[in-house]
């Protein structure tokens, strides 16, 4: 039996339903207040539902009944800084208990990490996954929550657990709709008129759950890889999916201090209304930084050729339409 954690996410449902079209019947795990996705509705007798958070290990136990096999996509993921601290607990708590599960079960793990958990590459190199975030001084609560659930990942390999690691960088696609990702699309259609310097690594949603199908069914153990499909200039990004959805591109340079303003902006808006800020510290400051990803690791693995990315831009526009 194959176990999903995170299956009413964006990745945890692609996954499962690349499973579930591989002739798999597989088993789902999902909080209470979770609904499921709609790309899984028409499989539903080909998955079982599990009530079963990955803080209470006792359910996380009966979860695992009979499985062999278990991918994690689970998280919690917040913008907001007053989400900081519950993140990295509920994050690290969550993949220790599975870990410490797995180990004692013998059972092998494919866990999501994330390349903000990578850390950063010398200058003129890309990012690979020889490179390692650096903790004391990394102050984005998502990334340390990555790092350290990562690091629980690396202790139970420590003592025997059979675990293979991924990092993607920025997942698209058709099903995030206007969630995650999907506010960039939105907010190309709905006019943005600036644009950053910064470079990115995207990779389509699809890729991410056939690379770790491909390592799961494979003999790898104890490695991580990068899982990105293309590195893209933000302004490039942007163009296209403006010229894509019939819109004007953004044509005026957001430089670094005006991304500054934006965020403390964004923070007294949030903190005024309760909402989670659209811009945070981290993020508009990483808006300006070029960041190239290295996937050559995961390509020689299975000779793995990535989706061109205007494809699925061209995929998630034709969806809005």
């Amino acid at each position: 039996m194959i176990l999903v954690t995170g299956a009413t996410g964006f990745l945890g449902a692609e996954l499962a339903k690349e499973l579930v079209l591989r002739g798999n019947s597989i088993r789902c795990s999902k909080r209470t207040s979770s609904a499921i996705p709609a790309i899984l509705q028409p499989f539903g007798d080909r998955i079982e539902w599990v009530t079963a958070d990955l803080l209470d290990a006792d359910a996380m136990e009966e979860a695992l009944t009979g499985v062999t096999k278990v991918y994690n996509c689970a998280a919690f993921v917040s913008l907001r800084q007053a989400d900081k601290e519950a993140m990295i607990h509920t994050n690290i708590i969550g993949t220790a208990n599975l870990v410490n599960l797995c180990n004692l079960y013998k059972i092998r793990m494919v866990h999501t990490s994330s390349v903000a958990a990578v850390g950063e590459a010398p200058e003129g190199e890309k990012i690979s996954e020889k490179h390692h975030l650096d903790p004391t001084t990394e102050t984005d609560g998502y990334a340390l929550s990555k790092l350290e659930s990562e690091m629980e990942v690396w202790r139970g390999i420590a003592e025997g657990l059979d675990a293979v690691i991924v990092n993607p960088t920025i997942i698209i696609g058709a099903s995030a709709g206007k969630e995650g990702s999907g506010q960039i699309f939105e907010t190309v259609r709905n006019g943005l008129k600036y644009y950053t310097e910064g470079t990115m690594g995207f990779v389509d949603v699809g890729d991410v759950a056939k690379c770790m199908i491909a390592l799961m069914e494979s003999d790898i153990t104890a490695e991580r890889f990068i899982i990105n499909g293309e590195n893209r200039a933000y302004k490039q990004l942007f163009t296209e999916i403006a010229e894509c959805m019939g819109v004007k591109a953004p044509v005026k340079l957001a430089r670094p201090w005006m991304m500054e303003v934006a965020w403390r902006a964004a923070a007294l808006w949030g903190a005024v209304t309760g909402s989670s800020p659209a811009i945070d510290k981290v993020s508009a400051r990483a808006a300006s930084v070029t960041r190239e990803f290295d996937n050559s690791k995961i390509r020689k693995a299975f000779n793995y050729q990535f989706r061109p990315l205007s494809e699925t831009i061209q995929e998630i526009c034709k969806n809005y339409r």
